[in-house]
């Protein structure tokens, strides 16, 4: 996670995949963004039809929410604990969620005992999870808001001061002015107080499924 801002967090692009040998073992890694069940389906049902003749699949995923990932991993086969376990503490070290890894390995005659699988499936995963990069990702929250005509202008220049809190604006002036903003979340009280002093209370924030004009809904 970013220390710098609470809000934010980091995901997995899509990577390439990279291969690794090891005494004659193939171990084959790629990574995925998974923030869903059918995420994960598919990209374990990638590799197993590409590689459908290997010894072995081996994945772990973590989903968000970062502040309590939620994590599996499976070790398809090998012994316990020698590669989901050291998949899973890759992506851990990442500081990623939101992240599938798959590592899939052709047996190449050799056993590597168990400290040597969980050191090559933890390698593999660390490599593929370095060629995918990553991508930023936000904790926020809409926040829609009315208001008269006279206070566009004051609305303007709270959202305008408060740049660094709003990922994004959605304005509308029919029937009358209103914004939906996307806010860091956990600014979010902040840039709603923020409204209604500078508004003196007149700014509103309508709840889901109230009408956001002040005009009656049509009978």
């Amino acid at each position: 996670m970013n220390d710098r801002d609470p809000d934010a967090y980091h995901v997995p692009s899509d990577g390439p995949e990279i291969e690794l040998r090891v005494q004659g073992s193939r171990f084959l890694a790629r990574v995925w963004t998974a923030p869903d069940e059918e995420s994960v389906a598919a990209g374990l049902d990638d590799a197993r039809r590409r590689y459908h003749d290997a010894t072995h699949h081996c994945w772990a995923h973590r989903a968000a929410p970062p502040a309590a990932p939620r994590e599996r991993h499976d070790d398809d086969g090998e012994p316990a604990g020698t590669a989901g376990v050291p998949i899973l503490a890759a992506i851990r070290q990442a500081d990623l969620v939101d992240a599938l890894v798959v590592v899939t390995r052709y047996f190449g005659g050799t056993k590597l005992g168990t400290g040597g699988l969980a050191r090559a499936y933890g390698e593999a995963a660390r490599e593929a999870l370095t060629a995918a990069g990553r991508k930023i990702r936000w904790n926020s929250a809409d926040l829609v808001l009315v208001f008269g005509f006279d206070d566009v202008g004051t609305v303007e220049t709270v959202v305008a001061r408060s740049a660094g809190a709003i990922l994004d604006v959605e304005r509308r002036f029919d029937p009358e002015p209103g914004l939906r903003l996307t806010v860091k979340h956990s600014l979010l009280d902040e840039i709603r107080s923020r409204l209604i002093e500078a508004t003196a209370g007149r700014v509103r924030f309508p709840e889901p499924g109230e009408p956001e004009s002040g005009e009656a809904e049509p009978g």
